[in-house]
């Protein structure tokens, strides 16, 4: 065994006994990729951005948590501001 080569895993062919399917018992795949464009094993953060866009915009939310997860950080962000005493009335002008 040498320093700079690295160790080889075994190979055995192993066959599970009471297996009875198609495809390969050992594949781990995530239970919605054949629903979901951007699961895909693309390259490239561009490719993947692209994706994303698109599914965003062609599968509506059916669900309506787009719009909680934007009142979840709306009530979140107003919390912040509350905590660290920030003034509004800068935003307002004195007539």
């Amino acid at each position: 065994m040498g320093i700079l080569n690295t160790r080889k895993n075994k190979k055995y062919s192993y066959t599970p006994r009471f297996y009875k399917g198609d495809g390969n018992p050992y594949e781990l795949k995530h239970k919605f990729d054949e629903y979901r464009v951007t699961a895909g094993n693309d390259k490239g953060i561009k490719t993947k951005l692209n994706n994303a866009i698109d599914d965003y915009k062609y599968n509506h939310d059916r669900s309506g948590a787009n719009r909680r997860i934007m009142i979840i950080i709306g009530v979140l962000v107003l919390v912040f501001l509350f905590i660290i005493d920030f003034d509004l009335s800068i935003f307002f002008s004195d007539r």
